[in-house]
């Protein structure tokens, strides 16, 4: 088989997934000879909603493989990204280094974004994008250990430092891991499962994703891989996800400048669920109580809604992406009416 063939196989499979990366972290440079194809879910709804244009600033919290802060300079906006993989904004840098001064990648968490840009000076921009989830680089690489599909050392972190999924399952409790699995994995099985790992860690420490994939997986068979729930809840524990959002989503609202819009994409329910609450707490103009005569004005309202419900991959996009299927975007933007004293801060 060709060079060109084994690209085109494996293009096939990536495709289906949100990223596209290289097959090692990070032990060699990237190669642009190498093939790569980066399908960004909701692209094009996305160019919409944060309406890139030249004079506008747009920041990409989860700049991934590139590809839609690529859509957005393509639009003229000048475009500040962040990542905490350095696989992926090594990648990201050279595709996108035509751009020039038009575009810059900064190493770190989303949440992290505001403290980055108040030191260069930004207190302000016009869009803000995050889309949320794992890529399939991290996915497809089994040195990443974020798959049970793949052998691997059990790490799952998105970037070069932290408590890797090892870590967690060889030191934590029972009732803690019990908790990760239920409240990030929605696992029926949480306290069954946590049980049998402290059991397991006694005689040998977890070392590889085979190793815990295997334990859960044993004598259980399904259309779903048993590990799939815990796999999903350790790499939210391991990366803070869903701290990451909670303090990401009101720090935002103070970087939008007024008719500026912030989009989420999200791929599971529990994030969903942080982002459309936020977005609704901050946007309805009303607010009730059962002891009051009347509704009265919504004192923490800083948006107007752009997507009422959440906008889903087209019926052409899931033909050709299905990890598109899962794919939630909402979008709200910035009121110009801008309090002196609300959660977003004072202008």
């Amino acid at each position: 088989m060709t060079r060109l063939q084994l690209n085109r196989r494996r293009n096939r499979f990536l495709r289906a997934h949100h990223d596209l990366g290289t097959p090692t972290f990070p032990s060699f440079p990237i190669s642009m000879s190498t093939s790569f194809r980066h399908e960004s879910v909701l692209a094009a709804e996305v160019v919409e909603f944060l309406r890139p244009a030249p004079g506008r600033t747009i920041i990409d919290g989860t700049l991934g493989g590139g590809g839609h802060s690529g859509l957005l300079l393509k639009g003229g906006a000048r475009v500040i990204a962040f990542d905490r993989d350095p696989e992926a904004l090594a990648y990201a840098r050279a595709l996108l280094a035509p751009h020039g001064e038009s575009f810059v990648a900064l190493e770190g968490n989303y949440a992290e974004a505001p403290a980055a840009l108040a030191a260069m000076g930004i207190s302000r921009v016009d869009g803000i994008l995050l889309d949320l989830g794992v890529s399939s680089h991290q996915l497809d690489t089994a040195e990443r250990g974020f798959s049970f599909q793949r052998e691997g050392p059990l790490d799952m972190r998105m970037g070069r430092s932290g408590a890797t999924a090892a870590d967690l399952v060889n030191t934590l409790p029972a009732a803690e891991l019990a908790r990760i699995f239920r409240e990030y994995g929605d696992e029926p099985r949480a306290i069954h499962f946590a049980a049998r790992i402290v059991r397991a860690r006694e005689k040998k420490p977890f070392d590889t994703t085979a190793e815990l994939a295997g334990l859960i997986a044993a004598g259980r068979s399904g259309p779903r891989h048993p590990a799939t729930r815990v796999f999903q809840a350790l790499r939210i524990a391991v990366n803070d996800e869903i701290g990451s959002l909670e303090r990401a989503l009101p720090a935002f609202a103070s970087l939008l400048a007024p008719g500026g819009r912030l989009a989420v994409i999200t791929f599971h329910s529990l994030e969903d669920r942080i982002v459309k609450h936020f977005f609704r707490r901050h946007s309805v103009a009303e607010v009730d109580d059962p002891t009051w005569p009347a509704p009265r004005p919504n004192p923490d309202r800083l948006f107007d809604a752009v997507t009422p419900r959440s906008v889903t991959a087209s019926p052409a996009e899931l033909a050709s992406n299905p990890r598109s299927r899962s794919a939630r975007l909402r979008v709200v933007e910035r009121r110009c009416e801008l309090p002196d004293t609300a959660e977003g801060g004072a202008r």
